[in-house]
């Protein structure tokens, strides 16, 4: 049998500790769906069943909590063996390409825990112009958007997103609220770069002959956000790098239609989307 994945055992050790995939999720900076897809992927690696359903919600069984508990133990000796050698034998230069928004609401948030288990790196932080560009000779690695089909370049996933509106409890009241995908054409459409994201959202929730080059465009998701939080106009965003914007802002990203005046994201469809780390071969430019 071959050895899980440390994210597979990190999501089942956080799990076991919490006892909820949300909580799990919240500590890992995955989405919900990201932690149950990794313990399905345990499970069908181990060959046994981890979880058990219990009303409506999940727990581990016996085996399960056997496991977590020896994992547990693995983990801990890792994590010992990584703050005993810290610093050491590691050095240089590391410069990683992501998007503004991404590195703002996101990777900036754990740069940190970067400088304590490596000191001794000069890190640097570039940002592209599009989701998707993997073609700064300056960056050592990229995280992207995309579904990792570059040349030259080693690919691993890191998440999969959900695209979905966003909408300010304060427009939404404005607006009247929205009973149909249609009516978010009533506000404003906030764009990044082009209007490709809101056209495959309409398309998907089968508007008919939607008008998408209206509204506001934007360069930069952090601008895309504040327009959003300020009532003018609906953004598209995922959980992943818009969950701080929205605490920040007091939304709520549970809030169902039943409250409709709380509901900053829309319970429309979602559209998928890759989050990628690749990295040059080496002897490639």
């Amino acid at each position: 049998m071959r050895i899980p994945s440390t994210q597979a055992l990190r999501a089942l050790d956080s799990f076991a500790r919490h006892g909820s995939v949300w909580r799990a999720a919240d500590e890992l900076h995955l989405t919900r769906s990201a932690v149950s897809h990794q313990l399905r992927l345990l499970e069908r690696d181990l060959g046994f069943d981890l979880l058990e359903r219990i009303g409506k919600g999940v727990a581990l069984t016996p085996r399960g909590q056997r496991y977590a508990a020896d994992v547990r133990k693995a983990l801990t000796v890792l994590g010992d063996a990584v703050a005993q050698n810290a610093g050491t034998g590691v050095g240089g230069s590391f410069a990683v390409s992501c998007t503004p928004g991404f590195a703002s609401l996101f990777l900036c948030t754990h740069i940190g825990e970067f400088r304590q288990m490596y000191p001794d790196v000069a890190l640097s932080i570039l940002t592209p112009r599009r989701l998707d560009d993997v073609s700064n000779p300056d960056a050592d690695a990229f995280i992207a958007f995309g579904v990792g089909n570059w040349p030259n370049r080693v690919v691993e996933l890191l998440c999969e997103i959900s695209f979905t509106p966003l909408c300010s409890p304060t427009l939404l009241n404005k607006v009247g609220g929205f009973s149909k995908p249609a009516d978010v054409l009533r506000a404003n459409l906030l764009h990044l770069g082009d209007t490709e994201d809101w056209a495959r959202w309409l398309a998907l929730a089968k508007v008919e002959n939607p008008d998408t080059e209206g509204g506001i465009f934007f360069s930069d998701m952090n601008l895309v956000f504040s327009a959003a939080i300020a009532g003018q106009g609906i953004a598209m965003g995922d959980e992943l790098t818009s969950r701080r914007a929205l605490v920040r802002a007091g939304w709520s990203s549970r809030s169902r239609p039943r409250s409709r005046r709380r509901v900053p994201i829309s319970w429309f469809p979602s559209t998928p989307r890759r989050v990628t780390l690749c990295w040059r071969r080496l002897g490639d430019g």
